[in-house]
């Protein structure tokens, strides 16, 4: 008799996070339809969406602030609106600073230990352990209110998971900072991730979300309409095409908005910016440079890159992809 084989593939982990048709509505209005949504211990995945897409409405009920209507939300197996120890697995960075502002970084952490129940015993290795993790320990015992941006988020990271949650939430992690300060944050983010801890973000910084994510989630209007490894859904969405980005040094009139357009290109949220994706991109950009000059349309700079998660979030939210 043959012996049964035995897979030499490691087992998967149970997910940290999962939401299985949550649907929601506020008076009446529709605000999530059907999510489904599945997150492991060790991964980042972003949460990407335009203002009122129901990015906020999801965080609450996976916070358990909220039941939905109909579908479940399950931290480690447990409903957070039902069990209220499911929560002690989570922690929750929201956009604004919720840290106390005249106390030092240390009593911030210390305190939010002790709002989490964190044992007497252990609580100055976690404390300690918290701002080793977020690189703080050399601002401890500095008021919050004489940090930097970049500082202050970092405290606000220390003191979320102190009590060493399986999933934490960052709700626009890196608003208001500075690049090096970004950097930071992003390295701490990256710690934690090889840690084991599941992170789920939401941001409108598209640059940080395709450096740091092992999975995009797109929310619109209620539904997860796109999801994936950023550079597979960018390669499947745009092949071999390049962007090519037009820099203009000034504003152009009427007129010259309708020559760039006829060249293909659309005016970006910068209104000196404008783009095009081409299969040609560097060949494409020497035709356009010697056409605007042409046209009394002298570029700036042309730059060639390849698709970024913005030009992804450009057909999401226009209806280009994913219906």
């Amino acid at each position: 008799m043959t012996p049964p084989s035995v897979s030499s593939d490691p087992p998967v982990a149970a997910p940290v996070l999962t939401v299985s048709g949550a649907v929601h509505a506020y008076g009446g209005k529709p605000v999530l339809r059907g999510v489904d949504l599945v997150l492991h211990p060790g991964e980042i995945y972003a949460l990407l969406g335009p203002n009122g897409a129901g990015k906020t409405t999801l965080i609450r009920a996976i916070c358990g602030r909220i039941r939905p209507d109909e579908g479940v939300v399950l931290l480690k197996g447990l409903d957070p609106t039902r069990v209220a120890g499911a929560r002690s697995g989570l922690g929750l960075v929201p956009q604004e600073i919720a840290l106390y502002p005249n106390l030092t970084v240390v009593e911030n952490v210390q305190t939010f230990a002790a709002l989490a129940d964190v044992p007497r015993a252990g609580l100055p290795a976690a404390v300690r352990r918290a701002l080793e993790l977020t690189r703080t320990i050399d601002r401890a015992h500095v008021p919050i209110k004489h940090l930097s941006g970049g500082y202050k988020r970092r405290a606000n990271i220390a003191a979320a998971i102190v009590h060493e949650p399986g999933l934490l939430i960052l709700d626009e992690p890196t608003v208001g900072v500075d690049l090096d300060a970004r950097e930071a944050v992003d390295a701490v983010i990256r710690g934690l991730r090889d840690l084991g801890v599941a992170v789920l973000m939401t941001t409108h910084d598209l640059d940080q979300a395709g450096a740091l994510a092992d999975r995009v989630g797109f929310l619109r209007e209620g539904r997860l309409v796109l999801e994936g490894e950023p550079h597979a859904l960018i390669a499947e969405a745009f092949g071999e095409r390049m962007e090519v980005q037009v820099h203009l040094a000034h504003e152009v009139d009427a007129a010259g908005e309708g020559r760039l357009a006829a060249e293909g290109l659309e005016r970006t949220s910068r209104s000196t910016v404008w783009t095009r994706l081409d299969a040609d991109g560097y060949a494409a950009a020497a035709k356009l440079d010697k056409g605007l000059r042409e046209a009394g349309l002298t570029p700036h700079e042309i730059r060639v890159r390849e698709p970024s998660l913005a030009n992804l979030f450009s057909l999401v939210a226009d209806r280009k992809l994913a219906a």
